[in-house]
Protein backbone atom coordinates (compact mmCIF):
# COMPACT_ATOMS: atom_id res chain seq x y z
CA UNK A 1 0.00 0.00 0.00
CA UNK A 2 1.52 2.86 -1.37
CA UNK A 3 0.28 4.95 1.73
CA UNK A 4 1.85 3.07 4.39
CA UNK A 5 5.44 3.17 2.56
CA UNK A 6 4.91 7.31 2.80
CA UNK A 7 3.72 7.13 6.49
CA UNK A 8 6.69 5.02 6.95
CA UNK A 9 8.96 7.12 5.27
CA UNK A 10 7.92 9.79 7.08
CA UNK A 11 8.43 8.26 10.32
CA UNK A 12 11.64 7.48 9.87
CA UNK A 13 13.08 10.99 7.79
CA UNK A 14 15.08 11.36 10.57
CA UNK A 15 17.34 9.50 12.63
CA UNK A 16 18.03 12.37 15.12
CA UNK A 17 13.96 12.21 16.20
CA UNK A 18 13.95 8.18 15.74
CA UNK A 19 16.60 6.22 16.79
CA UNK A 20 16.47 3.01 14.37
CA UNK A 21 14.94 0.51 16.76
CA UNK A 22 12.12 2.43 17.60
CA UNK A 23 11.44 3.50 14.14
CA UNK A 24 11.22 -0.01 12.97
CA UNK A 25 9.09 -0.83 16.06
CA UNK A 26 6.89 1.74 14.94
CA UNK A 27 6.61 1.11 11.05
CA UNK A 28 4.50 -2.18 11.48
CA UNK A 29 2.01 -0.92 14.40
CA UNK A 30 1.08 2.27 12.14
CA UNK A 31 1.10 -0.29 8.72
CA UNK A 32 -0.87 -2.46 9.63
CA UNK A 33 -3.75 -0.33 10.43
CA UNK A 34 -7.08 -1.50 8.10
CA UNK A 35 -8.94 1.96 8.77
CA UNK A 36 -8.54 5.36 8.41
CA UNK A 37 -9.28 6.34 12.10
CA UNK A 38 -6.41 3.82 13.15
CA UNK A 39 -4.12 5.45 10.39
CA UNK A 40 -4.85 9.22 11.41
CA UNK A 41 -4.32 7.92 15.01
CA UNK A 42 -0.86 6.68 14.24
CA UNK A 43 -0.13 9.69 11.95
CA UNK A 44 -1.02 12.29 14.60
CA UNK A 45 1.30 10.16 17.10
CA UNK A 46 3.77 10.83 14.91
CA UNK A 47 2.81 14.82 14.28
CA UNK A 48 2.92 15.29 18.17
CA UNK A 49 6.19 13.60 18.33
CA UNK A 50 7.78 15.12 15.55
CA UNK A 51 6.45 18.81 17.33
CA UNK A 52 7.97 17.74 20.59
CA UNK A 53 11.04 17.26 19.27
CA UNK A 54 11.30 20.85 17.51
CA UNK A 55 9.53 22.51 20.50
CA UNK A 56 12.52 21.10 22.71
CA UNK A 57 15.31 21.95 20.22
CA UNK A 58 13.89 25.20 19.84
CA UNK A 59 13.84 25.95 23.40
CA UNK A 60 17.64 24.34 23.64
CA UNK A 61 18.55 26.75 20.99
CA UNK A 62 16.97 29.67 22.27
CA UNK A 63 18.76 29.27 26.01
CA UNK A 64 22.12 28.84 24.35
CA UNK A 65 21.85 32.26 22.26
CA UNK A 66 22.33 35.37 22.22
CA UNK A 67 19.33 38.09 22.85
CA UNK A 68 19.58 39.60 19.42
CA UNK A 69 20.26 35.89 18.47
CA UNK A 70 17.30 34.86 19.97
CA UNK A 71 15.26 37.54 18.84
CA UNK A 72 16.08 36.13 15.06
CA UNK A 73 15.36 32.93 15.92
CA UNK A 74 11.77 33.87 17.02
CA UNK A 75 11.03 35.75 14.39
CA UNK A 76 12.70 32.94 12.17
CA UNK A 77 10.21 29.87 13.50
CA UNK A 78 7.20 32.17 13.22
CA UNK A 79 7.71 32.77 9.58
CA UNK A 80 8.83 28.78 9.00
CA UNK A 81 5.44 28.10 10.67
CA UNK A 82 3.89 29.82 7.75
CA UNK A 83 5.74 28.57 4.96
CA UNK A 84 5.46 25.07 6.09
CA UNK A 85 2.02 25.12 6.29
CA UNK A 86 1.54 27.18 2.76
CA UNK A 87 4.35 24.59 1.38
CA UNK A 88 1.93 21.64 2.66
CA UNK A 89 -1.49 23.02 1.22
CA UNK A 90 0.44 23.73 -2.04
CA UNK A 91 2.19 19.73 -1.99
CA UNK A 92 -1.06 18.19 -1.28
CA UNK A 93 -2.90 20.10 -3.80
CA UNK A 94 -4.35 16.94 -5.59
CA UNK A 95 -5.73 15.62 -2.68
CA UNK A 96 -8.18 18.21 -1.95
CA UNK A 97 -11.35 17.36 -1.11
CA UNK A 98 -10.31 13.46 -0.72
CA UNK A 99 -11.00 11.64 2.64
CA UNK A 100 -6.98 11.39 2.48
CA UNK A 101 -6.16 15.17 1.77
CA UNK A 102 -5.85 15.25 5.93
CA UNK A 103 -3.65 12.38 6.15
CA UNK A 104 -1.66 13.58 3.39
CA UNK A 105 -1.45 17.03 4.99
CA UNK A 106 -0.43 15.98 8.35
CA UNK A 107 2.12 13.89 6.98
CA UNK A 108 3.74 16.77 5.02
CA UNK A 109 3.75 18.68 8.02
CA UNK A 110 5.30 15.49 9.68
CA UNK A 111 8.18 15.54 7.57
CA UNK A 112 8.76 19.22 6.89
CA UNK A 113 8.61 19.70 11.25
CA UNK A 114 11.70 16.83 11.14
CA UNK A 115 14.10 19.36 8.44
CA UNK A 116 13.43 21.86 10.65
CA UNK A 117 14.16 20.22 13.91
CA UNK A 118 17.24 18.71 12.13
CA UNK A 119 18.22 22.19 10.98
CA UNK A 120 17.90 23.71 14.55
CA UNK A 121 19.75 21.11 16.30
CA UNK A 122 23.01 21.67 13.46
CA UNK A 123 22.83 25.12 15.24
CA UNK A 124 22.56 24.02 18.57
CA UNK A 125 25.62 21.46 18.12
CA UNK A 126 27.48 23.67 15.45
CA UNK A 127 31.29 22.67 15.65
CA UNK A 128 33.97 25.88 16.17
CA UNK A 129 35.18 27.48 13.25
CA UNK A 130 32.17 26.66 11.12
CA UNK A 131 30.80 29.19 9.37
CA UNK A 132 27.22 28.42 8.44
CA UNK A 133 26.43 28.33 11.99
CA UNK A 134 26.83 30.06 15.58
CA UNK A 135 27.55 33.62 16.42
CA UNK A 136 24.24 34.18 17.58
Amino acid sequence: MRFSRLFASALCVSGALVSASSCFAAQPDCQNRDTRQAMDECIGRAMKASDQALNETYRALLAKISKSGADQLRKTQRAWLGWRDAQCEFNTMATNGGTIHSSMYALCIDELTQEQTRRLDAQLHCKEGDLSCGGQ
